[in-house]
């Protein structure tokens, strides 16, 4: 009986102090996750893809599924991100994402996936014309964004980059390298394998990040290089600067006295940006000086002294946050001068100080090598300077130059023409001579002037090599006197498969057309002028004895001219009657 109750105590005592327990320490009630966005939402199965889910409240562990399909493997990263790679051959169709937690707690996102069964190059978006004309891929950073709101010194967050080919040829085996700086890579290596990209396409990869813990300013940067092939093997590199804002939380220590304790005050970093560049000579050419002004602006919130622009890319190799730097301690000589180099000054310029939103314009004279090939060319600028607190900083941009190789034409007449007279056909001996070191392809060349009439003023030039040339005979018949300007035009191709017209004009002088008067009858010549009679000679004389003789004519006919034989006209009085005298004959 003692044994029973004190049995029944012991249950007693031990629900008394789980309830105490409840009382006193409640469970913690996990949060249900949340689904935000996936990316990216549309896929192709010809491959394996990897998406990121968006969201918050994501734990160690979860899981990511495809309503239909199955589980995903599933990599945590953070709070906010999970990664999943998509395997390939899965059906197409739309798919409703899903996140389980190991707690049990899930989240949906409805029709939030998209798999499509095409080449992955077509799946991103239709493609289109580009809309401009690089003979060449071209790849720009059309956007990028991150994983969460805001990004702190420490915090672990995805980049989203989204490529875009402006040129018009496929850019393959394009892969994606991150210099570590204020943001370092993680899981890759820093080295992203993005595939290829159609003309006028888009594609989106994504690359895990940590913010560097030295990261005290408001914006941390990190450099991407993006190399990529056309579909001859010709490699090409495109160099972009990633930034991205960050934000400090400071607090103070506590003190044992009531004292208020200031809180510290951030340093803010310059920035100097090129928000404009141009150059006096347009279009650029192989063997051309030209001057390169840029319009550089300070965008951050300090002010950048001591600015150094270097033209080509460079640094300070004093290193360090702090010192003053000595004499030699920019190095401007170690960038790329393949295409376009300094001329008439160094390529490294002090610019003096930048306050916080100044704007000034630099100037840099430049030559294009004569072995440039017509093409779009980067070229990398560099500004060294140092803030109010005498820490140094470098600042890579990257502008692009076109560069031409346009036809040296000589287009005249190829002989001395002669005097042209309206309203009668005239040859024109025109002739294009190639004067240019390569051979080119010209179009149709035509000749054409405000008045008058062309026959056979068209024709197709084609391939003309260097030093040859192309003649063109026309016909014109030109109906007004005066000068006349003719106008040659010759349609070509330029390196940017662009139409182009070259015109040239060529000034000739029309004269009246000439009027030829016939002679006058009654022996007047052309001038109205009377031919003298022209004096008997002898054998005239012994003929007309002759003539005597036997009983004929024999004087001296006056009503013949020399230069006419037609008969005198007689003139006749009107009303009255005309009576022909009998003529005796002659006789012996």
């Amino acid at each position: 009986m003692k044994k029973r109750n004190h049995s029944h105590c012991l249950n007693l005592i031990l629900s008394i102090s789980t309830v105490i327990a409840l009382i006193l320490f409640p469970s913690i009630a996990r949060a249900t996750p949340v689904i935000n966005g996936v990316i990216p939402d549309t896929i192709s199965n010809q491959q394996n893809n990897t998406i990121a889910i968006s969201g918050n409240d994501f734990v160690m562990g979860a899981v990511v599924s495809l309503d239909g399909y199955g589980s995903l493997n599933t990599s945590y990263f953070s709070i906010t991100t999970l990664m999943a790679v998509v395997p390939i051959g899965i059906p197409a169709g739309t798919y409703t994402v899903t996140v389980t937690n190991p707690d049990s707690s899930t989240a949906s996102l409805a029709n939030s996936l998209h798999v499509i069964p095409i080449a992955p190059t077509a799946a991103v978006t239709p493609t289109v014309e580009p809309p401009n004309g690089y003979e060449r891929p071209v790849l720009v950073v059309n956007t990028y964004s991150i994983s969460q709101d805001r990004i702190s010194p420490g915090d672990y967050f995805i980049l989203y980059i989204t490529l875009y080919n402006a040129g018009q040829h496929y850019a393959r085996n394009v892969v994606a390298t991150f210099t570590p700086g204020d943001l370092i890579p993680r899981e890759t290596g820093g080295v992203v394998a993005v595939g290829e990209i159609a003309p006028g396409n888009r594609l989106d990869f994504a690359q895990p990040l940590i913010v560097s813990t030295d990261a005290w300013g408001y914006i941390a940067s990190m450099s991407m290089l993006v190399t990529y092939a056309d579909e001859g093997g010709i490699l090409y590199s495109e160099t972009f600067v990633i930034s991205l804002p960050v934000f400090h939380i400071y607090s103070a220590g506590t003190t044992s006295t009531p004292t208020p304790t200031s809180s510290p005050t951030p340093s803010v970093k310059p920035q100097l940006v090129i928000t404009n560049y141009k150059t006096d000579i347009t279009p650029l050419q192989p063997g051309i000086q030209f001057n390169l002004t840029l319009t550089v602006q300070n965008m951050g919130n300090s002010t950048a002294k001591r600015v150094t622009m270097i033209v080509g890319g460079g640094s300070s190799i004093s290193g360090g946050d702090g010192g003053t730097q000595q004499p030699g301690g920019i190095s401007g000589a170690s960038g790329e001068f393949t295409n376009f180099a300094p001329i008439g000054a160094s390529n490294v310029q002090s610019l003096g100080e930048f306050n916080p939103g100044i704007t000034i314009s630099a100037y840099q004279p430049l030559i294009v090598n004569t072995s440039t090939a017509p093409g779009a060319y980067p070229l990398k600028i560099s500004f060294v300077y140092v803030d109010e607190q005498n820490h140094t900083y470098t600042d890579d941009q990257v502008i692009t130059l076109l560069v031409y190789r346009l036809p040296l034409l000589d287009i005249n007449f190829y002989q001395d023409i002669s005097t042209l007279f309206t309203f009668q056909p005239n040859l024109l001996p025109l002739q294009v001579v190639n004067l240019g070191r390569n051979s080119i392809v010209l179009g149709n060349m035509r000749v054409s002037a405000g008045t008058g009439q062309f026959s056979n003023n068209s024709i197709l030039v084609g391939t003309l090599e260097s030093g040859g040339y192309f003649t063109l005979d026309t016909s014109f018949i030109p109906d007004q006197p005066g000068p006349v300007d003719l106008t040659v035009s010759i349609d070509y191709t330029n390196d940017f498969n662009q139409q182009q017209i070259i015109t040239r004009t060529l000034t000739v002088d029309v004269m009246e057309q000439p009027i030829i008067e016939p002679p006058i009858d009654g022996g007047q010549n052309g001038n109205g002028e009377v031919v003298p009679t022209q004096p008997e000679t002898f054998l005239q004389k012994i003929w007309r004895f002759l003539l005597g003789l036997i009983g004929l004519d024999s004087g001296v006919n006056e009503s013949k001219s020399p230069g006419n034989d037609l008969p005198l006209e007689t003139v006749i009085p009107e009303g009255k009657p005309i009576i022909v005298p009998a003529v005796p004959l002659k006789g012996p």
